[in-house]
């Protein structure tokens, strides 16, 4: 009778000690997958984070690293995601960066090292300029939310105001002296300015729709603006 609980016990005290170092080698082969699985230095192997200078560099070899391809602009540029941004803070940001990853500092480093600078540079070139103009951020904004405006425009926009883009067109095309033009860009440089405060209000909002709305008829704006470069600029 002893014995047969006394096999019993043992039997499932057999059973806890086998099943607890199991567990523990399971779990040390999900940490040694994740380890794999984690982003290396193409130069030393090493684990790249976390790593210094913004994560550009290795911190074992300081080797530059490929940038991060799921590394918003935002993000990028130490910007909160909205369409209000502080411009000053995105210019130091940028001239920070620049300062870490300019092609010109690499010029003594390995060919791997230089291609990844000018790849670097490009994103944080890309980033400061599409950040910085209220068109271009809203439209990025949108995207990160999944929304696009193509470039035919698939928005159907209101006859009045196709009619004022048309009217403001015609006035520019007959343009004939700096006086009329200056005149249509201060039209224009005005409407901006409203479409810019009102399309701020709507991403506040959350309103991603009416933000397409207002974008759209800004992007009709901008090509007038560029229109009027162009008559300004002497042949």
């Amino acid at each position: 009778m002893w014995g047969g609980r006394a096999g019993s016990l043992l039997r499932g005290w057999g059973r806890q000690l086998t099943g607890a170092p199991g567990r523990r080698l399971l779990n040390c082969r999900a940490a040694s997958q994740a380890g794999n699985s984690a982003p290396r230095c193409w130069k030393c192997g090493g684990p790249r984070g976390p790593a210094q200078g913004d994560g550009f560099f290795c911190p074992q070899c300081r080797a530059l690293q490929p940038p991060d391809a799921t590394r918003d602009y935002f993000s990028l540029m130490d910007c909160n995601r909205s369409f209000r941004i502080d411009t000053t803070k995105l210019q130091h940001r940028y001239q920070q960066l620049q300062r870490l990853v300019h092609p010109d500092l690499f010029s003594q480093r390995s060919q791997t090292e230089k291609d990844l600078s000018e790849k670097h540079s490009t994103v944080v070139n890309d980033a400061y300029r599409t950040l910085l103009a209220p068109l271009s951020r809203g439209l990025y904004l949108l995207k990160l939310h999944g929304i696009e405006i193509s470039e035919g425009t698939d928005y159907e926009m209101d006859s009045q105001f196709l009619m004022e883009i048309m009217e403001i067109n015609e006035k520019l095309a007959e343009a004939q002296n700096e006086a009329v033009i200056k005149e249509i860009e201060s039209i224009v440089r005005g409407k901006q300015k409203e479409f810019t405060e009102n399309v701020s209000r709507a991403f506040e909002q959350d309103d991603f729709e009416k933000a397409k709305e207002i974008l759209t008829k800004m992007r009709y704006f901008s090509n007038v603006e560029e229109k009027i470069k162009l008559k300004k600029t002497p042949l």
